[in-house]
């Protein structure tokens, strides 16, 4: 039991130390959305940027490669204990992705330029990174462990003893 507790928390330790530096590139490559202040605070300053789309889908292709990575390497390093890997591929996946988001949007890596058309004397910052599509937080453990039960299937299907139903030579 304790072997199957290791792995579980060494899969789960090791995507949560990827969401660190997973955060830290999302960081790095995302734009920031340029915001005017204002007296009320700050305001979108150009409404028709793409910046906030452009920081889902780096966090999506960042997450997403990791998730693939992860599921692949779990599948051939695991195999003695798949369903705590697996379990930790799911939670540290999703743990992974809560790093990611945070660090990514508390930390600013590289420099932060903002270009938009503004009036004299009117102020633009760049914005913080967020994440308008909340959904792309899954995707790290979806493709994880829908990786993981693809590999399974086809390992499992190569060895069955149903694929060869009438007992025909191999």
């Amino acid at each position: 039991m304790t072997r199957e507790v290791r792995a579980f928390a060494v899969t789960v330790l090791a995507l949560a130390t990827l969401g660190i530096t997973a955060g830290l590139l999302w960081s790095g490559v995302s734009p920031r959305a340029p915001y005017q202040v204002t007296e009320q605070g700050t305001v979108l300053a150009d409404p028709s940027t793409q910046a906030l789309i452009a920081a889902d889908g780096w966090f999506a292709v960042i997450t997403g490669g990791l998730g693939l990575l992860c599921g692949g390497v779990a599948w051939f390093a695991g195999r003695r204990w798949m369903l705590p890997v697996l379990l930790g591929l799911c939670a540290g996946g999703i743990l992974g992705a809560l790093l990611t988001f945070w660090v990514g949007s508390t930390f600013t890596i590289g420099a932060v330029t903002v270009e938009a058309a503004a009036a004299p004397g009117v102020k633009i910052v760049p914005g913080s990174l967020e994440l308008t599509a909340t959904g792309v937080l899954v995707s790290w453990p979806l493709l994880a462990v829908g990786l993981f039960g693809l590999l399974e299937g086809m390992h499992g299907y190569r060895e069955s003893p149903l694929r060869h139903p009438y007992g025909e030579p191999l």
